[in-house]
């Protein structure tokens, strides 16, 4: 059964820097494409970031471009979030998830994690 756990959260000052983790279990993360989404109070869940099976392949919102940055870690099995010069507007819960399918990047994301807060105080 596949697992995503993110962890790393947590209340920050903006401008400031935080790094979130998803933990994954079940199959390993190395052959999918990884993605990281947010939701903030009162707005629908939006992308953030994701990266494909070979780490070369990135992609971000325009809203996080140049402050975020998405990798991986085969090793731990572990995906992970790079976040600096947080914003007021980057508060929000923030999902790991995961592709149905190996080596496709058209597939849904099927797999999910229970979230991690991130809340930026300005």
């Amino acid at each position: 059964q596949v697992q995503l756990v993110e962890s790393g959260g947590g209340l920050v000052q903006a401008g400031g820097s935080l790094i979130l983790s998803c933990a994954a279990s079940g199959r390993t993360i190395s052959s999918y494409m990884m993605g990281w989404f947010r939701q903030a109070p009162g707005k629908d869940r939006e992308f953030v970031a994701a990266i494909a099976w070979t780490v070369l392949n990135t992609v971000y919102a325009d809203s996080v471009k140049g402050r975020f940055t998405i990798s991986r870690d085969n090793a731990k099995n572990t995906l992970h979030l790079q976040m600096n010069g947080l914003k007021a507007e980057d508060t929000a819960v923030y999902y790991c998830a995961m592709k149905r399918e190996p080596y496709r990047s058209t597939s849904e994301y099927a797999y999910w994690g229970q979230g991690t807060q991130v809340t930026v105080s300005s």
